[in-house]
């Protein structure tokens, strides 16, 4: 088989996986329309429709059905044969896809990265860090890093970290302005910064105390999708601030902000790094999960 042959068909594999020339162009590291291409001239050399195509979606043809059930285990037991030379290696090489937090990405990767990069030189990192909630598999990820509570049933999960834990701050200038709350039920008469996820939905207030948990509905004049605008904006004297403690540390450390309802701060969420279970794990992505795990 020539190598253009192979390449085609691994193209081909990556549409009918993700059912997207979009997708398959970004796991491919490509463009959209090269992939296209590659299909084009894979359908001229074996002479039968392998998709069906329109505007809004790609599936599969009954042909392309067939093929794919073929060609994808093959395809599978090249990528472990090839990842099987990183034993006869120092270290692991290719790259690593990776979906993470957006609002998390500094304080979960931040002393990975460098660590991870010097100690495998031949290994790549590809970081794609949003707060929508992704699709690693339709996606062309290798692995993700989310809460537990949002993890599917059919990933495999390492928790990497100690919980994150929210805190409330304001500014002094807020403050003398209103008093602090001293229960969570007094936030409603003061003016929050609301977190705002990329689906529109608002971010509860949430906080424990000796067992009870309290979520509270918070109001104000300001929404954003950003904690990094949201520890700026209450350190402005807007209002107050629903954000992790690592972000918040440094302004409360200079006196920009300072913590309230301290006594209720929330009980923290562990995150964890979760990839299918049924994918090959290369020894990059072992690299990494030894690495955060540590």
């Amino acid at each position: 088989m020539e190598n253009a042959e192979l390449s085609e068909l691994a193209v081909f594999a990556a549409v009918a996986r993700h059912r997207s020339f979009r997708h398959a162009a970004t796991e491919r590291g490509t463009s959209a329309s090269a992939i296209s291409h590659a299909i084009r001239n894979l359908e001229s050399r074996v002479g039968v429709r392998l998709f069906h195509r329109t505007t809004r979606s790609v599936s599969l043809t009954e042909a392309g059905e067939r093929l794919f059930a073929r060609v994808e285990p093959a395809l599978i037991d090249m990528r472990a044969a090839v990842d099987a030379l990183n034993a006869f290696r120092a270290t692991p090489f290719g790259t690593i896809r990776l979906n993470v937090p957006n609002s998390l990405a500094p304080y979960v990767l931040g002393n990975v990265m460098p660590a991870l990069l010097a100690n495998n030189p031949g290994l790549k990192l590809d970081v794609v860090a949003t707060d929508s909630l992704v699709d690693i598999v339709e996606g062309g990820f290798d692995a993700g890093i989310r809460f537990g509570e949002r993890l599917s049933q059919d990933m495999i999960a390492v928790r990497i970290k100690p919980a994150f834990r929210f805190c409330v701050v304001g500014s002094p200038r807020y403050f003398e302005k209103k008093p602090a709350p001293i229960t969570p039920q007094d936030l409603r008469g003061h003016d929050c910064i609301r977190y705002a996820f990329p689906s529109g939905a608002l971010l509860h207030w949430e906080f424990a105390k000796k067992g009870e948990a309290v979520q509270v509905e918070v109001d104000g004049p300001l929404t954003v999708d950003s904690q990094e605008l949201m520890v700026d904006a209450a350190a402005r004297g807007i209002g107050l601030a629903y954000v992790w403690e690592d972000r918040a540390a440094p302004y409360v450390a200079d006196g920009r902000l300072q913590y309230c309802l301290d006594d209720w701060r929330s009980p923290g969420e562990s995150l964890f790094l979760y990839f299918p279970s049924r994918k090959h794990q290369s020894a990059g992505l072992r690299a990494l999960v030894d690495l955060m795990r540590a």
